[in-house]
């Protein structure tokens, strides 16, 4: 048996603004990541930058639809470690975003990584919510105490 990472949330803005959020990384820089080499899409990799930490992580894009699927795969390509979003519009042109993150095993270090993913995806759909609907970046100064624990 295998473990995924799963988070939800509501954001009251149109699919496209969500979309874009997302996958552009003008936009990600203001409550995700510190930069990016490129916008994400469809088999292409790039290279995200967070701001708490000195490294570079590769993302490889999988499959994009525009206002509708985003996958990519951000563990150094190991097998069945994919990110899914899924963008749902609502009929007030609110967007629901459902994240997966596959797989990790059924085991202690399996566990803790489900909840360590999870934690991080509900961070991240908290920040892009707080980042459409008042325009604030939550990640800022958020992790800092990183810096310090090195």
């Amino acid at each position: 048996m295998k473990l995924t990472a799963k988070a939800t949330i509501q954001i009251q803005k149109p699919i496209n603004s969500v979309f874009e959020a997302i996958i552009d990384p003008t936009k990600m820089n203001q409550y995700f990541i510190e930069s990016s080499t490129g916008k994400l899409e469809t088999d292409k990799t790039v290279e995200w930058k967070f701001p708490e930490f000195d490294e570079l992580y590769p993302v490889v894009g999988k499959i994009i639809r525009k206002d509708e699927y985003i996958s990519f795969d951000w563990n150094g390509g190991k097998q069945n470690m994919l990110v899914e979003i899924i963008l749902e519009k609502q009929a007030d042109d609110s967007t629901v975003v459902k994240i997966v993150e596959h797989e990790m095993n059924d085991d202690e270090a399996g566990i803790k990584q489900v909840i360590g993913q999870t934690e991080g995806w509900a961070n991240f759909l908290a920040s892009l919510k707080a980042y459409l609907e008042y325009g604030i970046n939550l990640r800022k100064g958020a992790f800092d105490f990183y810096k310090t624990t090195k």
